[in-house]
């Protein structure tokens, strides 16, 4: 690891929760993943940590159906020895439920908006998006909705592995000009590769200091 570089050593479940009475009961800084259904949020979280199985990968959209809570432990090296930080990585349910009832979808937005809107440790949000598609509406009116309650966020593109390199970069310019977004606001991950995982951690840390 080099020197003053923050890197995710340890990880594991904290809390899955409802409602702000069944959060972790620890007070720690939180960074939050939010996406549509099925774009890849759950390998993301387990590329991030280094864990195969933290967070539970499925095919079905719509498997996560509570705030699940993952204590991240970071570390980094100085010159006069290393330094720790915990932190929770939050891992929201997705919006556009494909196979659950209106009542639910109802149910859950109401305890993803409270969370959002009156956890005061939320230290930014990293939205995902499938990098193959234009964003769809439901994407652009989450980043908007995020953009009106100030949270810093960062758009993650994912799946750019299973398109043509050069299709990539034409790609993260129609996001860039649809989401106003200049460079550090987003980049791509592939949960296969891992290639972009150092620079994630950057990004995040940027945000806790």
């Amino acid at each position: 690891m080099a020197i003053n570089q923050w890197d995710i050593v340890q990880a594991k479940y904290a809390a899955s929760a409802v409602s702000a009475t069944q959060h972790p009961e620890r007070i720690l800084d939180e960074i939050a993943f939010i996406g549509r259904s099925n774009v890849g949020k759950s390998s993301l979280l387990n590329s991030l940590t280094r864990r195969k199985s933290l967070a539970r990968v499925s095919s079905s959209p719509g498997k996560t159906q509570t705030i699940n809570f993952y204590e991240c432990t970071l570390k980094r090296n100085l010159e006069d020895g290393p330094e720790w930080r915990d932190i929770y990585a939050v891992d929201l349910p997705g919006y556009g439920f494909a196979k659950t009832s209106k009542d639910n979808r109802d149910s859950w937005s109401a305890f993803i908006a409270k969370y959002l809107e009156n956890t005061e440790r939320l230290r930014m949000v990293c939205q995902l998006i499938d990098i193959r598609h234009a964003p769809m509406e439901s994407d652009i009116a989450c980043y908007n909705w995020l953009q009106n309650m100030e949270r810093p966020t960062l758009v993650i593109l994912t799946k750019s592995d299973k398109m043509a390199k050069n299709a990539i970069a034409p790609q993260v310019k129609l996001f860039k000009e649809i989401l106003k977004l200049d460079d550090e606001h987003i980049m791509t991950y592939t949960s296969t590769q891992h290639t972009m995982r150092n620079e994630l951690i950057r990004r995040i840390t940027q945000y806790l200091e």
